[in-house]
């Protein structure tokens, strides 16, 4: 399992912390879902990044949360089949690699929760966000802010303001090798988020955490 939650790294204490907060804004922004989406009992969603993580409260919080199961597909690269026997209903399909096993708008809603900031570059970016909305009508993509002054996944402070080769840098210094490649961490800006989308029909909300834009929501349809 790759460690995205820096599970090998973070104090249990810090980790549940870390949680405490995750949950209130997932909770969060799972209602404002449900406000600007409006999904119905019959509406074909896709999760796409689910984990296969089990110990965190906040892991796939979404299949806890929505009520019609049985209308939920969620994908990954990594294998989390024991979704499947865990909601009774949903299906799960592991994915290979940027093409979505999947036909132009078979799902009514993508919906997709702090994965775009782990698939790589802005192009990777870019192509992953193009081939979400050709399998789907309505889409709701979440993301840490970069311009918060903590970083989620490492829970340090203000480097990641630095160039991203700087931040790397210190990331690898620190011996945080795994976040000091683009293609498991290229966290997001709220312009950077917008340029990946169609610009007429995308909304940006902004979760805040303390007063401050912690998390980033982009929604609408394509």
């Amino acid at each position: 399992m790759l460690d995205y939650f820096s599970l090998n790294r973070l104090s249990s204490p810090l980790i549940k912390i870390r949680s405490h907060f995750a949950i209130e804004a997932r909770k969060k922004m799972f209602d404002l879902f449900n406000q600007v989406i409006q999904p119905t009992a019959t509406s074909r969603i896709l999760d796409l990044g689910v984990t296969p993580e089990q110990t965190l409260p906040e892991s796939n919080l979404f299949e806890s949360l929505y009520p019609y199961k049985h209308n939920i597909t969620a994908a990954s690269i990594e294998d989390a089949y024991f979704l499947e026997d865990i909601y009774s209903g949903m299906k799960f399909v592991q994915i290979t690699d940027s093409s979505l096993p999947f036909e132009d708008n078979e799902f009514d809603i993508v919906f997709c929760s702090a994965v775009i900031e782990h698939v790589g570059d802005q192009n990777t970016q870019q192509a992953f966000v193009t081939e979400a909305l050709r399998v789907s009508k309505k889409f709701f993509f979440t993301t840490p802010n970069r311009q918060f002054p903590i970083d989620f996944h490492t829970m340090l402070p203000i480097i990641h303001w630095l160039p991203q080769s700087k931040h790397q840098w210190i990331l690898s210094k620190l011996g945080y090798d795994f976040w000091a490649k683009t293609e498991n961490l290229n966290l997001l800006t709220p312009q950077t988020l917008l340029n990946l989308f169609p610009s007429q029909t995308s909304t940006l909300y902004k979760y805040r955490l303390f007063g401050l834009p912690s998390n980033l929501i982009l929604y609408g349809t394509k």
